[in-house]
């Protein structure tokens, strides 16, 4: 490393944020850089362990040391094209990864761990700012074609393999414009859509063709695909929410998350909206659920100027800080507070909503109840707690409690393929092909609701299988 002893010379320094009052203003990234000189510093913390635990923490198996050290010797040139042997897309990980590599990080057991996501992102911004990132165009054609259905971080990393292997590459996309999750389920606040247009390009000068409202199923007929295409895989996502089933439900009002967001991002893509737009303005809202999606429609109804923001979730509060003995350097179960947390927003936990009232113009309340959590039979089981009923005065209710699985009416249903006990289409990891010969399955729609690097991961990987599944061998990273 270019200082050996970085990690006991330097403290940690991280990205900083415009202030609150001015970054609700608008939809715009807020994030602040770090300048060369301090990006340099924090790369040299790299301890540079012999056994790098950051790889146990990254899905894409980052050559993260490598590029750190790289990094903190100036050559930036190269450490792009570390980052890419292994990554097709850190701009997104570089933005919305909760960076599972940090957690695993020898220094996150004083606290301290290496700024890993923001060291990627400087890498990839400075690339496209130099211009480094060009089309990889394969020299040789292997005349096969591959229908990839959706446009998510899996159907893109998948098809931008199978492009620079020599295929012919078709993304079906049922919206507007391509991203998937990235485009529509993502607030342009913590992704801008201009990041996914410029990759894009990429991939359409590689030779990938994109088709979009095109809802594979519905508007275009499976036997399309299945016929005319070497080989099919199913990348659509998993997008049928938990649903909340409680008086009250149907409500005016009570809405699932994705819908409230899509409609944002449509609105700042100048798209045409939904019948039926839902907005915050002014409102007392409720978001149910903890995760990353109730953390976006957080920061979207601020945004929205909504009147307040409370956000309840059913399972106790996480602790603040893990036993790094027990836990490290796995994922650890600790309290996370997001950008849009702090942007304004109460946060209870240990509740269970049992219901909502209000009358002919929608929604007026929430009816919820505290809960505690029994282990019984080495299970955990909840218990409402006697006498702690309570009410909350509601004019938007957006339930983003997660997704149970992909969505089985139309592409699902109709191409037969087996599902497993979650109902996830059935496909395992050594070859994510389903029971259907030539049809392959990656990202959520195979493993379920996960993370954007997963995807990534299982879109890699599930080209390298399609790859051999056509030509018999492939050169294809693993």
């Amino acid at each position: 490393m270019a200082t050996p002893n970085g990690f006991r010379e330097f403290e940690r320094r991280d990205r900083t944020y415009l202030p609150v009052a001015e970054r609700l203003q608008h939809y715009g990234e807020f994030s602040l850089p770090l300048d060369e000189e301090e990006l340099t510093r924090q790369s040299s913390r790299c301890m540079d362990c012999g056994v790098p635990y950051c790889h146990h923490g990254c899905p894409v198996d980052n050559i993260i040391p490598d590029f750190n050290e790289l990094v903190s010797e100036g050559d930036w040139r190269k450490a792009i094209d570390v980052l890419h042997s292994t990554n097709n897309f850190p701009e997104f990980t570089g933005r919305v990864c909760p960076a599972p590599c940090e957690e695993a990080c020898t220094l996150n057991l004083n606290n301290s761990p290496v700024t890993i996501k923001t060291i990627e992102h400087a890498i990839i911004e400075r690339a496209w700012a130099n211009r480094w990132i060009e089309p990889s165009i394969p020299v040789l054609r292997t005349e096969r074609r591959v229908a990839i259905v959706g446009s998510g971080p899996a159907g893109l990393a998948c098809a931008q393999q199978l492009a620079r292997a020599g295929h012919e590459v078709v993304v079906f996309e049922k919206n507007p414009k391509v991203g998937g999750l990235l485009r529509y389920g993502i607030p342009d606040f913590k992704l801008s859509k201009a990041i996914i247009d410029r990759r894009m390009s990429q991939l359409q000068a590689e030779g990938v063709e994109f088709r979009v409202n095109s809802h594979v199923g519905v508007t275009v007929p499976l036997e399309r695909l299945v016929y005319r295409y070497d080989a099919v895989v199913l990348a659509a996502g998993s997008e049928e929410p938990r649903n909340l089933v409680v008086a009250g439900r149907d409500l005016e009002g009570v809405h699932f998350a994705m819908p409230y967001l899509t409609q944002q991002n449509r609105r700042e893509g100048l798209e045409s909206l939904i019948s039926e737009p839902i907005s915050a303005e002014g409102k007392r809202v409720v978001v149910i659920g903890g995760g990353d999606t109730g953390s976006d429609c957080v920061g979207t109804a601020n945004r929205q100027g909504a009147a307040s923001v409370t956000q309840l979730e059913v399972l106790p509060k996480p602790p603040d800080e893990p036993d790094k003995m027990l836990t490290w350097p796995l994922w650890p179960n600790r309290l996370r507070t997001s950008t849009s947390h702090e942007e304004g927003c109460e946060r209870r936990w240990s509740v269970s909503t049992v219901g909502f009232t209000g009358s002919g113009e929608g929604v007026e309340s929430l009816q919820g109840v505290e809960v505690e959590w029994e282990s019984v039979n080495g299970r955990f089981e909840m218990k409402q707690v006697p006498g702690s009923e309570f009410s909350l005065e509601a004019d938007l209710v957006l339930l983003a409690m997660g997704f149970v699985r992909p969505v089985h009416e139309g592409l699902i249903a109709q191409l037969g393929v087996d599902v497993d006990a979650r109902g996830n289409v059935a496909a395992d990891t050594d070859n994510y092909q389903t029971n259907i010969e030539k049809v392959f399955a990656a990202g959520d729609m195979r493993r379920g609701q996960s993370l954007v690097v997963w995807a990534i991961r299982e879109g890699r990987q599930c080209a390298r299988s399609v790859d051999e599944y056509l030509m018999g061998r492939s050169a294809l990273p693993e």
